[in-house]
């Protein structure tokens, strides 16, 4: 039998409305701040993400899934959702357009890297997009966005928002100094991905998992005290925005793996999983754009991984309801089965959520499947409901039985629903 490729997970029926239910969320969340959904290809141009995501990455160098078409261009699975939104924001001419330009994605894409709980290959985000601004008052939109989808999920309490800023390009430059000035007489004890760093992206070194890294990290100068006077006034301006609105704490140590982030950064973490782990991220990107070969544009968004979400509501016990059917109409013959399957259709115009026997089963046989599913109504056609133009409907819950006419059981049902 062909087995489900490593690091992926199918979405079976039984668990699609915890999906729906955070996507639905989502949605709603995204439009009450005036973000559109965008939907952009599941592969892209490789160059797009070498150039967008920062080829120093752990993404583009250990993680892409890239191939050859049969055209012999290197195209590569989407890592992530924000290089392919700058992408059709430019192709599409949309930098001439109205600022601020607000957009909202749920995607999946794909990392090759080793599966564990809440990290798959093939996995899922919730992104928000805003370019044209500049403002401390759009990185305090986006962050804000964020805490309300979160709460609006029921796992506010569960979560922490932590803030820093890394500064722009001229603060990460002495930044970047001050780091290999620390870690040059530790240089020998690093791990070989952070000897590679230390030349090409220093600022990766503190996000290095490695224990030996991570203790030396510990002691390692501050982002914070590195930053210009322009940064640091931006920062503050967003910490003031945010006052009041959602806590947070300033914690120096969130760095970015990609490229093009710059200033604000950000993280919802959560200990609800056990070890603290971030459930949601962003920051300000003011290059990407330019990165991609257009004027500069200042951009900044989120986003958050769907699969580490639902473990979160599903530990902090969220309540999530699926939606239960409303009646099951049971036909005793073929005759009341062919008018089963007619009524059904006419119920489910009226809103209901209607199923009819599809089995050929007995009508002791659709009881119990109907028992099954939980259907609150029953409705019992044969020969003689036919004749008399009205049906027997049970009421599963009250265990009541009622004549009902066929042109009445629409409303009846609905009547037993609101009880």
């Amino acid at each position: 039998m062909i087995q489900i490729p490593k690091g992926c997970k199918d979405m079976l029926p039984s668990e699609a409305y915890l999906w729906q239910t955070v996507e639905g969320i989502a949605r709603e969340t995204a439009k009450l701040y005036g973000f559109k959904e965008i939907r952009t290809p599941v592969f892209e141009h490789t160059e797009l993400f070498s150039r967008g995501v920062g080829d120093t990455s752990d993404i583009v160098t250990k993680e892409m899934y890239t191939f050859l078409d049969k055209g012999d261009r290197s195209i590569t699975l989407r890592p992530e959702g924000t290089a392919g939104v700058a992408r059709a924001f430019l192709s599409n001419g949309l930098q001439g357009g109205v600022m601020p330009f607000k957009a909202y994605y749920l995607i999946s894409a794909f990392r090759y890297e080793r599966p564990q709980a809440g990290r798959l290959r093939e996995f899922h985000q919730f992104g928000a997009e805003l370019y044209g601004s500049a403002q401390p008052e759009a990185d305090a939109e986006v962050i804000l966005l964020a805490n309300r989808f979160l709460n609006s999920l029921g796992v506010g309490e569960a979560v922490h928002l932590e803030l820093n800023s890394i500064g722009c390009p001229a603060c990460r430059a002495k930044y970047a100094e001050a780091l290999r000035a620390y870690f040059r007489p530790h240089l020998d004890k690093l791990c070989a991905d952070c000897k590679v760093r230390f030349e090409k992206n220093p600022m990766r070194l503190l996000d290095c998992k490695e224990e030996v890294c991570k203790e030396i990290s510990a002691g390692a100068p501050s982002i914070l005290d590195s930053l210009c006077d322009d940064c640091r006034a931006h920062f503050e301006a967003v910490k003031k925005l945010l006052d009041g609105k959602v806590a947070y704490t300033v914690n120096p140590r969130i760095v970015r793996g990609l490229d093009y982030y710059s200033r604000t950064v950000f993280e919802f973490t959560s200990s609800a999983l056990g070890a603290q782990s971030t459930v949601l991220g962003g920051g300000r990107y003011d290059g990407l754009l330019e990165q991609l070969g257009a004027k500069p544009t200042p951009a900044v968004g989120f986003a958050a991984g769907l699969e580490r979400l639902l473990m979160v509501m599903s530990a902090v016990d969220v309540p999530t309801a699926e939606q239960l059917p409303d009646a099951y109409i049971a036909g005793m013959d073929a005759p009341s089965r062919a008018y089963a399957l007619s009524l059904a259709e006419e119920l489910r115009g009226e809103g209901l959520l209607v199923e009819t026997d599809l089995m050929d089963r007995s009508v002791k046989a659709q009881f119990k499947y109907a028992g099954k599913l939980n259907f609150p109504v029953v409705v019992t056609i044969g020969e003689e409901e036919l004749r008399e133009g009205a049906a027997e409907v049970r009421n599963m819950f009250a265990s009541t039985s009622e004549r009902v006419k066929f042109g009445e059981i629409a409303q009846y049902i609905k009547e037993c629903l609101r009880r």
